[in-house]
């Protein structure tokens, strides 16, 4: 059972923002999602946080300053999904723009797996690097910053994840969730917490005299890939997230981006002039990750990378190709699933966990991520991995930290799970084969006692209805241009309306006519075939349906009932 849920609305802080110039649909919209003041909308590059409250950006900034004076040789080891790609390119971008030998690697997700393992380590001492920096990873790599100190490489981590009870004894660590860290924003996705890293770096080399005869580059020609990883990683978009991808969309809509930006939007037939976050994270995002998932990350960075327009779009076009082959491999898997958890009733369960033999590493938290949101489950899916072991990627609801659970599994039954990490919506871990079905029965009993029942009962938070002089192209046009993601979400609106007409689409989607006030409107819910009553509650998006250059307002829904 869905339960359609208003926000509440503070009154006081939409006079405030409306008497502050806002919009007053926006000025609503806003207050529900916690903005009081304006100034908590300033998306100007001048808000944002500066670059010494990072603790140990300045440290870091000192190091590679002192590397590239030196000549030395660094490597970036990145994470293989889209933030870790565009962390990547953000470094190589910037410190070969400040004259640094700079070189990367990316472990390839089945062979070598996540993070700068001991392994990962002596694949890079082949490139003999002096510096050795993580991007996206790292904050649980202890035995992986031993063995690069051990070949003599200076290190440095760049993260966001949560850290362990141990820290890596690496020279220097930038993430904002290390311990003593006091940045305002524990939100930064890796691509930002490498951004940074870089601002803090010119801000060193130019105290040092570096550009005195030459041009200083401009790093914020990199909010386009900073925008990107921020949206694709699903990280909260406060205000100093929504500073960064608000600064990158302007770019990308302006025509200033990365040839391998501008090449993904091709790519995915989607027009950069009017670029949304759902663009980033459902359109150029996915085509990224497939070349973690399926092939090699590498693919990606070098599509971020060059700046040859034609290699760009060639890449771009092998990424499409992978990414529709991933959705080919996930369609089947999620079929699976459904085979799997037919007749299945989450009622008496907090938790699901599954495994197939035959399923894809590569995909399995897609999966997780279906299966989620069909039955309001923190759920984890697992594939093989090395022999005897499972990989599993999962998952969670508001209301269930995932990677606390993982760690509270761990503390109650040491010998259970060989190794995990993550944030509180979605984490990684690995298992024995064996013990598959022990940590099915432990994940549920500590899900159990950690969660809220009442967060077990799916709820669609809305914003109440959506006045009739702003259900139209002007209001979803205004809609569109801002910042919407995690932590931030996309106005969803419900009301009442009468249904018309009918008909189902490809035998999956329901098309329907309905009316309000004399007023009829199109209207559409994907992937549902069964039919609607004659007067139905609606929650729906407003979205924009371009057909043949004509331009209307359809109405997205998300879920109806009989009214």
């Amino acid at each position: 059972m869905i339960q359609i849920q208003p926000r509440a609305v503070p009154q006081r802080a939409v006079a405030a923002l409306a008497d502050a110039g806002i919009h007053p649909l926006l000025a609503r919209l806003y207050a529900a999602r916690g903005i009081a003041r304006s100034s908590e909308l300033d998306n100007s590059l001048k808000a944002l946080l500066p670059p010494q409250a990072l603790t140990g950006a300045a440290e870091a900034a000192q190091l590679l300053a002192d590397a590239i004076e030196a000549g030395a040789r660094m490597v970036i080891v990145a994470d293989y999904d889209c933030d870790g790609a565009t962390a990547c390119a953000v470094g190589m971008r910037a410190l070969r723009a400040f004259g640094a030998d700079v070189h990367y690697l990316v472990p390839g997700r089945v062979t070598l797996g996540y993070g700068l393992t001991p392994a990962m380590v002596e694949i890079a001492a082949r490139l003999e690097p002096d510096v050795l920096i993580t991007v996206d990873n790292g904050i649980a790599s202890v035995e992986g910053i031993a063995a690069a100190r051990a070949h003599g490489m200076a290190t440095i981590i760049t993260d966001h994840h949560l850290p362990g009870d141990v820290l890596p004894e690496a020279d220097v660590i930038v993430n904002p969730n290390q311990p003593g860290c006091d940045f305002p924003s524990k939100a930064l996705a890796g691509v930002g917490a490498m951004f940074y890293a870089m601002l803090a770096l010119r801000a060193e080399l130019r105290e040092r005299g570096a550009f005195a005869g030459g041009q200083e580059p401009n790093l914020a020609d990199l909010l386009d890939l900073v925008a990107l990883g921020t949206v694709a990683d699903v990280v909260k978009l406060d205000h100093n997230n929504r500073i960064l991808v608000s600064q990158g969309l302007q770019r990308m809509r302006a025509g200033r981006m990365q040839p391998g930006i501008r090449a993904l939007f091709a790519a995915a037939g989607r027009e950069p002039s009017r670029a949304t976050t759902f663009d980033l994270g459902f359109a150029l995002g996915p085509r990224l990750n497939a070349a973690g998932r399926l092939s090699d990350m590498s693919l990606g960075i070098e599509c971020l990378i060059t700046d040859d327009v034609g290699r760009a779009m060639n890449i771009a076009q092998e990424l499409d190709k992978l990414n529709r082959e991933r959705r080919s491999i996930e369609a089947g898997m999620q079929e699976e699933a459904a085979l799997r958890l037919e007749g299945f009733d989450p009622g008496a369960s907090a938790s699901i966990a599954l495994f197939e033999p035959d399923w894809h590493q590569g995909v399995i938290g897609i999966v997780a991520g279906r299966i989620k949101e069909k039955l309001h489950r923190p759920t984890i899916a697992f594939a093989r991995g090395n022999e005897g072991e499972l990989k599993g990627s999962g998952r969670s609801i508001a209301g269930l930290h995932l990677r606390d659970a993982l760690d509270l599994v761990t503390k109650q039954h040491p010998d259970l799970i060989v190794r995990f990490g993550g944030h509180a919506m979605a984490a990684g871990l690995t298992i024995r084969e064996a013990d598959f079905d022990r940590f099915t029965a432990v994940f549920e009993e500590v899900v159990a006692g950690l969660v809220d029942p009442a967060a077990l009962q799916r709820r669609i938070e809305t914003d109440g209805a959506l006045e009739s002089g702003y259900l139209g192209l002007e209001s979803a046009r205004l809609l569109e241009q801002e910042i919407w993601g995690q932590g931030f979400p996309a106005p969803v609106f419900d009301d009442i309306f009468r249904v018309e007409r009918q008909r189902v689409l490809k035998d999956r989607h329901l098309k329907l006519e309905l009316a309000k006030q004399g007023v009829r409107y199109d209207a559409i819910q994907f992937n549902f075939a069964d039919g609607a009553p004659d007067t139905i509650r609606a929650a729906y998006r407003l979205s924009i349906n371009e057909y043949n250059g004509v331009s209307n307002v359809q109405l997205m829904l998300e879920h109806f009932e009989a009214a």
